[in-house]
């Protein structure tokens, strides 16, 4: 690891990279994060619409390029929150050139947060990478998380179905680090077994959201969470909403404890 203080990193230049993609993986990462059979603009690619949250995989190098540059431990670092914005329509193949930079590094004492932004001509994605042991620099500790919104209990309720192969599955979209398939790496963590990717999770609450509300998760605007327990593939989650029109302020639990906290959506199109 690299032995600069985490703020040295504060501006760093991830430069650039131009990724591709076919309808076979808009549909695969479809499947992947709950799609049905017969939602066929979702699977099907004579009318396929591609997910918004599916350009978060295509973005995912400029966090592990971060970390293979040493400026955290990868083996320790956590996600900590996820941010999207959507600015254009993501086609069904395509071709895409992104920029990536830290665009901060908080100080939280006992860890520093690293803020991985990535730019593209069809969203902007933030990573926030929780990095413990490398706080206590001296800097800002940085915007403290959102409160919960809304007052008194939820206007929407709804279940958030995974499913036990979904972590296997998911790991073929890219993401395929050894905690969400091998036992023996998940036990090394504290985990009974694998656990489902946090990305995974988000865009399956977030289709979960989608349907709820009677919006098509492709016309998703705006996303953000804070990822704060671990989910199983095949657990059924429970999502909360307070709703404002098209957008909504949520959480998603799982027996009494938050795994998606401070999240919010917004759709339009």
């Amino acid at each position: 690891m690299d032995d600069r203080p985490a703020s040295a990193w504060i501006g760093h230049d991830l430069g650039e990279r131009t990724v591709s993609w076919t309808e076979r993986d808009a549909i695969l990462y479809a499947l992947a994060v709950g799609a049905r059979a017969d939602e066929l603009d979702l699977v099907f690619e004579d009318r396929l619409r591609t997910l918004p949250t599916f350009g978060l995989t295509l973005a995912q190098w400029a966090p592990d390029a971060l970390g293979g540059l040493g400026a955290f431990d990868a083996g320790r670092a956590l996600h900590g929150a996820q941010r999207l914005e959507v600015l254009a329509d993501l086609p069904p193949r395509g071709e895409l050139t992104m920029s990536a930079r830290v665009e901060a590094v908080w100080d939280k004492g006992s860890a520093a947060v690293f803020e991985v932004r990535v730019d593209s001509p069809c969203f902007v994605a933030r990573w926030s990478i929780f990095a413990p042991g490398q706080g206590g620099f001296g800097g800002e500790r940085g915007p403290g998380g959102r409160a919960a919104a809304g007052g008194g209990p939820p206007g929407l309720t709804a279940p958030v179905a995974t499913f036990a192969e979904q972590a296997a599955l998911y790991r073929l979209c890219g993401d395929r680090h050894a905690i969400h398939i091998d036992p023996a790496a998940s036990r090394a963590i504290g985990q009974e077994r694998p656990i489902l990717h946090g990305l995974c999770t988000m865009a399956t609450s977030l289709v979960g959201l989608a349907r709820a509300l009677g919006e098509h998760p492709a016309d998703l605007r705006e996303a953000e969470v804070r990822f704060t327990s671990p989910v199983l593939p095949g657990d059924v989650l429970s999502l909360a909403a307070h709703v404002e029109g098209r957008s909504a302020a949520f959480e998603v639990g799982k027996d009494g404890r938050t795994v998606l906290g401070s999240g919010r959506a917004g759709f339009g199109g």
